[in-house]
């Protein structure tokens, strides 16, 4: 595993150390850590569509082991519908942030989220209808948000781009344009991974301990930025530089999604 931890002094590059099991020294002290997922090319290899993806069969039963080792703090905090990372997990139902937060349901099973306005149902048609003529584009609907895939078409980056800021503008002050990994979400506004980290930390069973929150991309930099404002652990899957070319803020590096599902089985079993 190459892993190292890094002083938290701000945004800083990480770099990959000799081979160790720092993380799981880390984690296995399950009463001090909140612990916070990504799931698309974190948990889950990436795939050409989000469709694509194959979850592997222990997954779902490894990462309920070891909610149970953390006495329930543990999140997922995705992109990702909160109604699509469920059928990812099932039979196994976790706190999930999804929609970077849009909607959020706590260990309680409480669920709040963002209402669907017909406007805003009106313009996810239209981009659905603009990008139609784009072989390889897809428009994914989540919502309360929508996102534009480009990694089968990379050509139409900056028609993509353009549609989505038009949209951005059309959808108003309450609406926000994401980018990530080959793909440029309108999100609500409000909804951001570290807000969402931030919040759950205020509640049961993640309250007075400190958060550990893992991820993969652009969208999941807040998160680490709040995690490390907090004096927890902000951990990065790949390279230290990001796709817009900055260096991430992550303290720590992970090479791949199948060396963290490793390190998550060992401790959870």
């Amino acid at each position: 595993m190459s892993q190292q931890i890094q002083p938290k002094s701000g945004p800083h590059p990480a770099d990959l150390s000799p081979p160790g099991n720092r993380l799981s020294d880390l984690l296995a002290q399950f009463d001090r850590w909140a612990l916070f997922l990504d799931i698309d090319g974190t948990l889950i290899d990436l795939a050409p569509t989000p469709d694509g993806i194959v979850v592997p069969a222990e997954l779902p039963s490894d990462l309920d082991r070891l909610a149970n080792r953390f006495s329930g703090a543990l999140a997922l905090v995705t992109g990702r519908a909160l109604s699509y990372a469920d059928r990812l997990f099932e039979p196994y139902r976790f706190p999930i942030a999804g929609l970077h937060g849009a909607e959020r349901r706590l260990a309680d099973g409480t669920i709040d989220r963002v209402s669907v306005t017909p406007q805003f149902e009106a313009l996810k048609m239209r981009i659905a209808e603009e990008a139609s003529r784009w072989d390889g584009v897809l428009i994914e609907d989540k919502g309360a948000a929508v996102g534009a895939h480009y990694r089968q078409a990379p050509e139409r980056q900056a028609d993509l781009e353009a549609l989505m800021e038009r949209a951005a503008a059309d959808a108003g002050d309450a609406f926000t344009l994401q980018r990530g990994k080959m793909v440029i979400e309108l999100r609500p506004a409000r909804a951001s991974k570290g807000e969402a980290l931030r919040a759950y930390l205020a509640t049961p069973p993640f309250a007075g301990r400190l958060p550990v929150a893992i991820g993969d991309d652009l969208t999941d930099e807040a998160m680490f930025a709040a995690t490390n404002a907090l004096g927890g652990l902000s951990v990065r899957i790949g390279g230290a530089i990001l796709p817009d070319g900055t260096s991430s803020r992550a303290a720590m590096l992970i090479a791949s999604a199948g060396e963290l599902r490793s390190i998550l089985a060992g401790l959870a079993r």
